[in-house]
């Protein structure tokens, strides 16, 4: 199915998803789905043309690469920056909870001192201090 664009143009041949052209020889050939890259005796990668007539291989590769890095880098460094954050900085609501229970404690403290208070003031009344 893609022999007959050989000798034809790249854009002709890559219509057909199936079909790899290669620059260097001007030949349509089918595309080897079962191995990822073409073998160098079918097409050098830096001739061979798939989907798009203007990226070769070899750069694709170089340009996935390279993404691909970028991304597994910036994933690596928002997991280390979160991790940080989150050991640094307390939560929220723990921080509410603790002012909550200190909140507490003050107005038991509190409470604590008036009942004192009130119970000296009755022993005083009564004399029994």
């Amino acid at each position: 199915d893609c022999h007959q664009y050989t000798n034809r143009s790249c854009e002709e041949c890559l219509k057909n998803v199936t079909c790899l052209w290669c620059v260097s020889s001007k030949r349509c050939v089918l595309y080897p789905v079962r191995r990822i890259l073409p073998p160098a005796d079918l097409c050098e990668l830096r001739s061979a043309r798939w989907g798009v007539c203007w990226v070769n291989f070899e750069a694709l590769i170089i340009a996935m690469s390279v993404v691909g890095g970028m991304i597994l880098i910036m994933l690596g460094v928002c997991c280390c920056c979160c991790c940080k954050k989150k050991s640094k900085k307390p939560d929220k609501e723990d921080e509410r909870a603790a002012r909550e229970r200190e909140r507490r404690r003050v107005r038991q403290e509190e409470r604590r001192a008036e009942m004192k208070s009130r119970h000296d003031e009755i022993r005083r009344k009564y004399g029994t201090v």
